[in-house]
């Protein structure tokens, strides 16, 4: 009898985690997906248009050691700067989804290029992290980059 109660809650338990596994799965999915879109907009369309499509309301970015924070702060920040000789690519290498599904974070390299009037090109590699929030529509924006 006692095999038999084990043997059940064996049989129960581990549809389940198959489940928990696949669902992970997913949202890591929808991160890397969002990840993707979020790089070629930023390529297509512009950084600042990129960067306050995929912020959420409440997104801080970190530049030069400073915090921006807030969707409205972040337009004032991108409506400064002058990209139209700038460059940004980058490349999710991790994703890790919360066991809520909710909340996610990213990392990876990325390329910062900038052409000077001569057509110089000037490089900066380094390592890009961000937070992932899911929002009520499904969608994820960033809340920390």
């Amino acid at each position: 009898m006692k095999r038999i109660s084990i043997l059940l809650i064996v049989l129960y338990v581990i549809p389940g985690c198959n489940r928990i596994t696949n669902q992970t799965e997913k949202h890591q999915s929808e991160v890397i997906e969002t990840e993707k879109a979020f790089a070629e907009m930023a390529k297509k369309s512009g950084i600042p248009m990129a960067f306050l499509h995929f912020a959420d309301e409440n997104a801080v970015l970190e530049r030069n050691n400073e915090l921006i924070k807030g969707k409205t702060a972040i337009k004032t920040y991108f409506d400064k700067q002058d990209f139209s000789s700038i460059d940004l690519t980058w490349t999710p290498d991790f994703v890790e989804v919360s066991a809520s599904g909710d909340l996610a974070y990213t990392y990876g390299s990325f390329v910062f290029t900038k052409t000077d009037e001569k057509g110089n090109e000037v490089k900066k590699t380094g390592i890009f992290h961000t937070v992932w929030k899911k929002q009520l529509d499904g969608s994820w924006r960033f809340v920390w980059d």
